[in-house]
């Protein structure tokens, strides 16, 4: 497949809300931060949405030929952590090491990369120390009573990326009432010790850093301090991000602490967040053990990342009847190919190639190149139920392979038994039933359909076209 140049790729920018060409620091080289986990219990599968979403712009950003240097962070002391050790009665880090070393068990089977770099913020203390002080001195924060805090008016552009003023942060319910603050809008960069809590020996007292410095801090003792992409959930713009901005370009006196800032959508199930208070939380391995980590990777690349996404069994099923669709395209020829071309199916792969990278250069839009790839998914499907063995149906099976690689999704055969075999054969007697309902033979196209439900296949019309799923 030709090379795609990288020129036109566009960013939506939470910063700006705009989409903007993205272009970085140093050429041909990307530093993206993202946001990792506060290790206090296993990840549910809204983690792993978003570890997906960010992989594949990393599995893009490296087919564009650029080196990406991936960070993410682990947050392996707060009080969530702390809360969570004193009931189960063990130390603190011998929770989070724990979470920690399963971490690649629970991501590995959706096909996510690992990152180059995945800091702690209990082993970055002394740049977290240095920064605070930095902060200090620039006149930026302030000891009380053993706590440090941020003084937040003293960053003229505080609520940029939120989009919030400080007025309105003042009247809001997000605002944290604290004596030991100059002013309510500040927030802790270094937080005294409690009686039986982790602690760290620093100039202001013996404490823990607070949750937002982190971050800030691993950006630069990793990544040099400015970073191209930073990365995470919508529920981390305000106030995670924010004051991530205010603290380091405080620190470093330029800006902008990150080119470009992306944030995913967050994951509900059905009609309600996932919530531990009522119970349904859906974990990794729940769809581990099923055998469809790899299907619900291609339920989350089907919708954008910006969007929010609803899981249902139901979209899960459907992500797999589709993965197995795909499976049965991606399959070696029986025999060599000959030398024969296919002219329409030649033609199908140039414009699957073209809509595929016009969709990943306008924003990672993947919904646009999942349509590209079941374009030609089906198209080698048809020829494939002709028993077409052309070197047309070789490229295009190589092709298919190259795109769902470039998103990172797994088309190897599952261990399980499947029906994946009569993928075709539906495939092609739905566009039978297409052309004879398009010349309103009626009585034939229902009986297609009345006679595939009673082998088990649904047929589901919408104006998007014919979907099935199998019993």
């Amino acid at each position: 497949m030709s090379h795609v140049s990288d020129s036109t790729l566009q960013i939506y920018n939470t910063l700006t809300r705009t989409k903007e060409p993205f272009t970085t620091i140093e050429p041909g080289k990307v530093r993206m931060y993202v946001c990792g986990v506060t290790v206090y219990e296993p990840p549910h599968i809204g983690h792993v949405m978003s570890y997906i979403v960010f992989d594949t712009i990393r599995r893009y950003l490296e087919h564009l030929g650029y080196d990406v240097n991936h960070v993410q962070n682990f947050t392996d002391i707060d009080d969530k952590i702390i809360n969570r050790a004193n009931a189960e009665g063990i130390d603190p880090q011998e929770l989070t090491e724990s979470l920690i070393a399963a971490w690649g068990d629970e991501m590995g089977p959706f096909n996510i990369l690992a990152a180059d770099v995945y800091p702690r913020a209990t082993q970055e203390i002394p740049q977290i120390i240095a920064m605070i002080e930095g902060l200090i001195e620039k006149g930026h924060a302030y000891p009380s009573n053993g706590d440090v805090y941020f003084r937040v008016r003293s960053f003229p552009d505080y609520g940029k990326l939120s989009h919030r003023d400080i007025a309105e942060l003042l009247s809001g319910a997000r605002v944290e009432v604290n004596e030991q603050k100059d002013d309510p809008l500040d927030f802790a960069l270094w937080k005294a010790g409690k009686p039986g809590e982790p602690v760290w020996d620093s100039p202001w007292s013996q404490g823990r850093p607070g949750w937002h410095i982190e971050c800030s801090a691993m950006c630069s003792h990793h990544l040099g301090g400015m970073v191209d992409i930073h990365g995470g959930g919508t529920d981390l713009i305000f106030p995670h991000h924010e004051n991530e901005i205010a603290q380091s370009e405080a620190y470093f006196g330029e800006e902008p602490f990150s080119r470009y800032w992306v944030h995913n959508g967050l994951l509900q199930l059905g009609d309600e967040k996932m919530s531990k208070s009522i119970g349904n939380i859906v974990r990794p391995t729940d769809i581990v053990e099923s055998g469809r980590a790899a299907a619900y990777r291609l339920q989350v690349l089907s919708s954008h990342y910006r969007a929010p996404l609803t899981f249902t069994e139901d979209g899960l099923e459907a992500a797999e009847n589709g993965l197995s669709r795909l499976r049965v395209a991606a399959r070696p020829l029986d025999g060599a190919a000959n030398g024969e071309r296919d002219a329409e199916l030649d033609a199908v792969v140039e414009r699957s190639v073209r809509a595929f990278h016009a969709s990943m250069l306008d924003d990672f839009d993947t919904p646009g190149a999942i349509a590209a790839i079941f374009d030609l998914g089906r198209a080698i499907n048809r020829a494939r139920a002709t028993d077409a063995t052309s070197a047309s149906v070789a490229d295009a099976r190589d092709t298919l392979l190259e795109l769902t690689g470039i998103l990172g999704l797994d088309l190897s055969e599952p261990a399980q038994g499947t029906s994946a075999d009569a993928a075709p054969f539906v495939e092609l007697l739905i566009g039978i039933r297409k052309e004879l309902r398009s010349t309103k033979q009626f009585a034939l196209a229902d009986r297609i359909r009345d006679e595939l439900a009673t082998l088990g296949v649904t047929l589901e019309d919408s104006e998007q076209g014919t979907t099935w799923r199998s019993a």
